[in-house]
């Protein structure tokens, strides 16, 4: 029997946008959270460098050097209201968080500390700033315990380890969602006035990604699968530093505090793609420049990796170190504790004495939801859906546009992850209660129950690596049209396979098995998305870098791209293809030119 639960507002994921959203909604409303893992677990937690503001606390800074910064670094793909409102109110949402007792790490008269990270500069561009306030390298992890330990002072309602199933739309107006609670098995039917998803990013349809493997998109692809756009999918992040095949994140707060990378020949090859900024320019720029070296035959003993450099004596040597300042081992081991523990324990090595291997990684979703500044998501016709909010990487307001920088990940979740939460609570404050739906989520739990009964000869793991691999090998750092197509002909192939899956497990309570199966179905349709995305864009933008189209082609591209599922909404993957729409980008201060670093 299917339970029901009555709120005013229910935000789908405990990550810091859900939890920003919640701690500003509460106040009049009854606010539910509900998340797929116990709160503290989940992803905001990862995120290790720092998040950005322009305090000034160690030189001088402004929001309109960040504001020029986010917008060069997101390609001029960036709405820059979104970018402007990122860069004014970043400075209140940090402070907000210090006042609820976040322990920022400190300057010897008391203030924040702030450090260098990619992409963010001085000047307009002339050099790197201190802008990234910062706890160590545990920032995530201590924004994500602040948010929580303040939404319990506050008596918000938690339903933690419930799978989120779909999302329930009735005449075009967000009702609520249904899930189903992983200990019991047992479904159950959250109806609200208003709903806002914050489920992180669908990093898993990648072999080698720094992504958790709770991101999966499931939100995400029901939005897609309800008749409702997604904003520029072709964009996905590939952060240049992942531990070697393993893609576990070495935040680039590393080369923040003096690292640097090198070749094969010992070269430190950034010199070569970017004199300026060199180990500190964005992401997108860094990843493309290691697979050139590696193409060249000057990886590591001509394999496919380059190393990271944080030893001291090469710091010092390079002079690479904040301000020109020498830099000790212990210093480093203070700022970067995490980092270089997983550089221990992962890859045996002491970053102490030697570098450790980098490879790019398959990070962050610049596209998702499409929302407006106030998180409000967009339909088809680019009016707001009624009830419907979207927050965090599974939105796109689009203040990454082509590229994210480092930090602005931790910086969108609050700013907008507040916004959201405000505009929430004052829709909740107009509209009528929420009253029971019809059929509610039918489609999805027929979609559980048939996977549940699923006895065919395919199996999740298998299904689920090829589509890895597929989208590694061909919608990865670099694409090219042949490439694509042959990729969207894998996936719709497994689309097919998957309609055949063998499920062992018959349980209901702890059935991991079926939940992963559900997962894979979403991923799929997000894999499909993503690649007929990049092979409907025919130039090279940021992060979405075409072989046959190298160059950015403002006159025919400077737009987002809107992607819609041909056919009829439902709750499974099909192969019905795929539409394209656009949305011009919202150009107010900084028109396009040459990203030069």
């Amino acid at each position: 029997m299917t339970q029901v639960h009555t709120f005013d507002a229910i935000i789908i994921g405990a990550g810091g946008a859900g939890l920003m959203a919640a701690l500003h909604a509460e106040r009049g409303t009854n606010v539910a959270v509900i998340s797929k893992m116990y709160p503290t677990r989940s992803h905001t937690g990862t995120a290790q460098g720092g998040v950005a503001a322009p305090l000034g606390n160690m030189e001088e800074d402004r929001w309109e050097w960040y504001m020029y910064d986010t917008v060069k670094g997101g390609d001029y793909l960036v709405d820059q209201d979104a970018a402007e409102i990122l860069a004014r109110e970043s400075v209140d949402a940090v402070l907000e968080l210090e006042h609820w007792g976040l322990p920022f790490d400190r300057t010897e008269d008391g203030r924040i500390e702030q450090r260098r990270f990619g992409g963010h500069t001085r000047d307009f561009g002339k050099s790197p700033v201190m802008r990234s306030c910062k706890s160590a390298d545990r920032t995530g992890h201590m924004i994500l315990q602040t948010l929580y330990q303040n939404c319990i002072r506050r008596g918000i309602r938690f339903f933690d380890e419930f799978f989120v199933l779909d999302l329930i739309l009735e005449d075009g107006i967000a009702r609520g969602v249904a899930a189903v609670e992983i200990a019991t098995g047992q479904t159950h039917l959250f109806l609200a006035k208003a709903v806002l998803l914050a489920t992180g990013g669908f990093g898993r349809m990648f072999a080698v990604t720094s992504n958790a493997h709770s991101l999966s998109g499931d939100l995400v692809a029901s939005v897609f699968r309800r008749g409702l756009p997604l904003e520029d999918m072709e964009f996905f992040q590939f952060h240049p530093t992942g531990i070697y095949k393993m893609g576990i994140l070495l935040s680039e707060a590393a080369r923040g505090e003096g690292g640097i990378m090198i070749n094969g020949l010992g070269e430190r090859f950034m010199e070569r793609y970017a004199p300026t900024l060199l180990d500190l320019a964005p992401r997108d720029i860094i990843s493309r420049s290691i697979d050139q070296e590696i193409r060249a035959g000057r990886g590591v003993d001509g394999k496919d990796y380059v190393y990271l450099d944080i030893r001291p004596e090469t710091i010092n040597r390079c002079q690479s170190a904040p301000g020109g300042k020498t830099v000790t081992a212990a210093q480093l081991e203070a700022k970067l504790p995490d980092i270089i523990e997983m550089m221990r324990v992962y890859q045996g090595i002491d970053p102490m004495k030697a570098p450790v291997p980098i490879q790019p990684t398959a990070h962050y979703a610049m596209g998702g939801i499409p929302t407006d500044c106030d998180g409000r998501v967009l339909g088809g016709s680019l009016s707001p859906v009624p009830g419907l909010f979207a927050a965090g990487e599974c939105a796109c307001v689009s203040v990454h546009g082509a590229n994210r920088l480092g930090t602005n990940s931790l910086v969108d979740l609050l700013v907008f992850g507040r916004r959201s939460g405000r505009a929430m609570a004052e829709f909740c404050a107009g509209a009528s209660p929420a009253d029971p739906v019809a059929h509610a989520a039918e489609e999805a739990l027929a979609e559980l129950a048939r996977l549940q009964r699923s006895r065919g000869p395919e199996r999740v793991g298998a299904l689920r690596a090829a589509m890895q691999h597929c989208m590694t090998d061909k919608v990865g750092l670099n694409r090219t049209a042949g490439g694509m197509e042959e990729a969207l002909s894998i996936l719709r192939d497994l689309k097919e396979r998957y309609r055949h899956l063998g499920l062992a497990d018959a349980g209901q309570k702890w059935n991991t098995e079926v939940l992963e199966a559900y997962e894979l179905g979403c991923l799929l349709d997000l894999a499909e998305a993503t690649t007929a995305s990049a092979l409907h864009r025919t130039e090279s933008r940021g992060a979405h870098f075409r072989e046959d189209f190298p160059k950015r082609d403002d006159a025919n591209w400077l737009h987002h791209t809107l992607a819609f599922r041909a056919g009829s909404s439902g709750a499974g993957p099909v192969s019905e293809g795929i539409r394209f729409d656009r949305r011009p980008v919202s150009i107010t201060t900084f028109q396009p030119e040459a990203r030069v670093y």
